[in-house]
């Protein structure tokens, strides 16, 4: 997809958006709705403006680091006390605070651009194949963004036609939240294809559409459907399709980005000219496409002092969870490296760990302000790795190229076996997991656990979840389906003694909206 006319258009879904007054006066250098919706050509940059969102900022960067760093597996060291207030301590004072309002702002700007094209794209005359596959882009991304909807804010108003100023919808419950995603994702199903060729890599594809179906179904709790939906990428079709690529590392390293694991990958490039954090510049043409940002900047979030903010870092029960198991061959389990950089990335010590381009050693003597313990690396700090470049650079740029794995084949098989164990077959679930466990050279837990009774096999799966998945952003949304948010998880991240019950799973609704839409409600207890 080429990212420059995707900027064009994007402007034009942004403008058309809004619907005021000011819109009745005629710009000269701004696309009108009677000039466009007119070809193929047309439609087909309709749907790159809806992928485009992705390149928003909460989009590229806060929709992970809120959802990693608010469970367990990881906690805030960031300068700025709000975030670590908001999104580690559990203490939300700012109901309008930019990071939560702009995660809900970028998902309805999402929906609104998929909106348009569904809205519009049916009347255009074009070939009716790629019309339908086109609709079904739309409806895959605007499943996509309810979904996320779902999983951060639970019960909020659901759109199914571009927003007029005049709209002010109920607020819906999370559980219909849900089914709105999982009827986008079923009916895209029908016109999406299976792989594209080169010129359309990264397109979402019918087996990212099962397999969101099959997550979604997840986290409504609804197994049995789930397994359905699933079952396509592992016993249907897609078996032929996916498959997990030999080195676990793989999964996030720039040039290896598509590969046979990738089941909905978010694409990403560095556009050297960027002076913007989203995909809309400031109007103004001499900025517009060429400055705008194609890339993720997650990266220095992340990343060690002084070369990132380091505003998030892994807890290191996570490691020692990786521990728990060698490989056959009596060596540490691979995906730890793969996973943190820590005092032992390398099992040698830190006097061989790289820390972009450094040792540990000399890394940890490091220190911005001697009295802030947040800005020296010890020998207990852990840094997620998964997002970051260090194998290939010694810094960090604030956009990176590396594309997000929002969804591996491991992911399908771990949430496949889930299902199967849901539904009382966990006997046929062991194949799965046993998959998932050789790629990192483990034992089959055929052979190690036989014969686990359901709760017992579920508990196992909570540890091949976490070990597989550490740092990738679905750590939350497991422990929500499990039912295990709450103060209990203080043992392993003390911020859960302040997790209220009813309350924390879900963010606040803007205080912006409220006030503007006399049909919104409030999260509970907010």
């Amino acid at each position: 997809m080429r990212k420059i006319y995707i900027a064009i258009v994007t402007m034009f879904l942004i403008n058309t958006s809004c619907n005021n007054n000011e819109l009745d006066i005629e710009n000269p250098n701004q696309i009108t709705t009677q000039q466009f919706w007119r070809t193929a050509a047309d439609a087909e940059l309709s749907v790159n403006a809806v992928y485009s969102t992705l390149h928003r900022a909460s989009m590229c960067r806060w929709m992970q680091f809120i959802t990693i760093v608010r469970s367990d597996e990881a906690f805030s060291t960031s300068p700025a006390p709000w975030i670590r207030n908001y999104f580690d301590l559990f203490n939300y004072q700012n109901y309008n605070d930019g990071l939560i309002t702009g995660l809900w702002a970028d998902c309805y700007i999402g929906i609104n651009r998929a909106n348009q094209v569904l809205d519009r794209v049916p009347a255009i005359d074009m070939d009716e194949t790629l019309k339908q596959r086109l609709l079904a882009e739309a409806k895959f991304l605007r499943g996509t963004f309810y979904y996320t909807l779902a999983q951060h804010f639970g019960n909020v108003p659901i759109f199914l036609n571009a927003s007029k100023p005049t709209d002010y919808p109920p607020t819906s419950t999370q559980e219909e939240v849900y089914a709105q995603a999982a009827t986008d994702f079923n009916e895209a199903t029908g016109a999406l294809p299976v792989s594209y060729d080169d010129n359309n890599r990264g397109r979402v594809t019918k087996g990212a559409a099962y397999a969101m179906l099959g997550k979604t179904y997840m986290q409504m709790r609804n197994y049995t459907a789930a397994k359905t939906a699933l079952e396509w990428l592992v016993e249907g079709e897609g078996k032929s399709i996916y498959t997990l690529v030999p080195n676990y590392r793989d999964n996030f390293l720039e040039a290896t980005e598509n590969n046979s694991e990738s089941v909905f990958e978010w694409q990403y490039a560095v556009n050297p000219n960027d002076a913007f954090d989203n995909d809309a510049g400031d109007g103004n043409p001499a900025n517009t496409p060429d400055k705008l940002n194609y890339g993720s900047s997650l990266p220095p979030f992340f990343a060690p002092r002084p070369i990132g903010f380091t505003d998030g870092q892994a807890k290191r029960w996570v490691i020692h969870e990786m521990l728990e198991e060698n490989q056959t061959n009596g060596q540490r389990d691979p995906r730890i490296e793969a996973s943190f950089l820590y005092d032992s990335t390398d099992v040698r010590g830190p006097e061989f760990t790289m820390v972009y381009g450094q040792t540990w050693a000399s890394h940890t003597e490091y220190s911005d302000d001697e009295n802030d313990p947040i800005g020296v690396a010890t020998n207990r700090t852990v840094y997620l790795r998964k997002f970051l470049n260090d194998a290939t650079m010694n810094g960090e740029v604030f956009h990176s190229g590396n594309n997000y794995r929002y969804l591996r084949y491991a992911d399908v098989l771990l949430l496949y076996a889930e299902a199967l164990n849901r539904t009382s077959q966990t006997a046929s679930a062991y194949k799965y997991v046993d998959m998932v466990r050789q790629r990192a050279g483990l034992a089959t837990l055929t052979s190690a656990k036989p014969n686990l009774s359901d709760d017992e096999f579920l508990e196992q799966l909570k540890h091949e979840r976490i070990t597989e998945l550490a740092g990738e952003g679905h750590r939350w949304e497991d422990l929500s389906r499990w039912g295990d948010l709450g103060p209990e998880l203080a043992d392993r991240d003390a911020a859960f003694e302040n997790f209220v019950v009813g309350k924390h799973e879900l963010l606040p609704i803007p205080l912006y909206d409220l006030d503007i839409n006399p049909n919104l409600k409030q999260n509970p207890k907010y």
